[in-house]
């Protein structure tokens, strides 16, 4: 077989969106012919753990761990939080108000460590992996951000090694949502770019899971940038999911983490003028937040009377968030209100297809999660400051609710996105460069 190096943080028992991508990969390489080589942090700040997805990894797959060191114990130390607490990712706030000391920690961390907290691991790591790399030698090499600070350590090895390298985006470097807000200065916010453009230039294949995102990216490079999606596990989804029982409440499900950009205010508005209008409608909503949520989410609902009618669960490990995608009423997809979100695809999405409950999407009706579901009949689409819209959909899916009990759907042609089949797209890439 072929050998591969896979740069990533995120690897069980990590848990949430970030370890999805590619622990689904390594799972189904070995049956394209190549045998992945996991290179990961030994001790990495966690943002939730899930050792049931010790389960997915195949057996006998060799992981490299290397201790690396984060700021993140002076982090909790000078906003006086618990050693033991999580940070959230993607700028979720627990205060309305945060204290200035988070607020100047945005700005050290936007400022100093570039790309990201992990930049300490970048030259440990390249110093390491190239001594292991002339001992046990791989085809090809893969990076996998963010964070960044994987690119970096992928860049360092080609220019000490030559080996082909894919460098691959399951976010945007400077065009991310919250990019704006790292406070940066003209020098940090030039070096993030130089270093940006840097790995787009020198990596073999550049690799992202939008198209709209690797337009972006091109636009910064002239080069090819390839899109290979995000998508959903068959094995996840046996044939006797079918068989699974919708909620008897009408229930909008929603999973993974809810930022204030992603806090879809105009449908909780609509939900709150139904349930003011509508009789029995009270009595039978049900919103269930799977996750971590941002301050403003919480008190939307709370300002629109929703608080009774919405279950908060902080985590679930995978296999229990499935069997809650597969018995909602509605799955609810609110996208990030920014400029970047024509070609944001959360990776949930996938899993909602597979799930084959009615996908409720919050954004814009010409962006890539909208392509994908109205091309899949999935779903339905409203813009961000849409109500009247809305308040047809909700009332149409009601309506559907009182009459059979259970929302129907007849998804098509999601079988593109199973991550078996984008396993064998990746590897055809691989085989190009090797």
């Amino acid at each position: 077989m072929k050998r591969l190096l896979i740069i990533t943080y995120y690897w069980p028992p990590s848990g949430g969106g970030g370890v999805m991508r590619w622990l689904k990969f390594v799972k189904y390489f070995r049956e394209f012919g190549w045998e992945p080589v996991v290179y990961t942090p030994e001790n990495p700040e966690m943002p939730a753990e899930d050792e049931s997805l010790f389960t997915q990894v195949p057996e006998g797959i060799t992981v490299i761990k290397r201790p690396v060191w984060e700021p993140y114990s002076l982090y909790k130390r000078f906003t006086g939080q618990k050693k033991d607490r999580r940070i959230n990712t993607g700028f979720l706030a627990e205060s309305e108000t945060p204290k200035l000391t988070e607020q100047l920690s945005v700005w050290i961390r936007g400022n100093f460590f570039i790309p990201d907290a992990r930049k300490y691991w970048i030259k440990p790591s390249v110093s390491f992996l190239k001594k292991y790399l002339d001992e046990n030698p791989v085809d090809a090499i893969i990076s996998t951000g963010p964070p960044h600070s994987m690119h970096l350590i992928g860049l360092g090895i080609k220019k000490s090694l030559n080996i082909p390298w894919v460098a691959d985006f399951r976010d945007p470097w400077t065009n991310i949502d919250f990019y704006p807000k790292l406070k940066l200065t003209r020098w940090a916010d030039k070096k993030h770019r130089r270093l940006e453009k840097e790995v787009l230039s020198k990596a073999d294949e550049v690799v992202t899971v939008s198209w709209n995102w690797a337009k972006d990216f091109q636009k910064i490079v002239d080069r090819d940038v390839k899109v290979i999606t995000n998508g959903y596990d068959s094995a996840d989804f046996p044939e006797e999911h079918e068989k699974t029982e919708v909620d008897k409440k009408f229930t909008l499900v929603h999973i993974g983490a809810m930022n204030a950009d992603r806090n879809p205010e105009n449908l909780w508005k609509v939900l709150s003028e139904m349930v003011n209008t509508v009789e029995g409608f009270k009595e039978n909503l049900e919103i269930r937040l799977i996750g971590s949520n941002d301050v403003s989410v919480v008190s939307s609902l709370g300002k629109n009377g929703l608080i009774e009618n919405t279950k908060l669960i902080s985590y679930l490990p995978h296999g229990e968030v499935l069997q809650q995608t597969r018995s909602a009423q509605i799955l609810l997809l609110p996208l990030n209100d920014t400029p970047n979100v024509s070609g944001i695809i959360p990776g949930k999405l996938y899993e909602y297809l597979a799930s084959r409950r009615p996908i409720l999407c919050i954004g814009p009706e010409d962006g890539d999660s909208a392509r994908i579901i109205a091309e899949s009949k999935s779903g339905k689409i409203s813009e961000f400051s849409e109500t009247k819209g809305l308040h047809q959909i909700m009332n149409s899916y009601y309506s559907e609710y009182i009459e059979k009990g259970v929302i129907d759907l007849q998804a098509v042609n999601i079988e593109r996105f199973s991550r078996k089949e984008l396993t064998g797209k990746m590897v055809n890439l691989l085989d190009s460069l090797c």
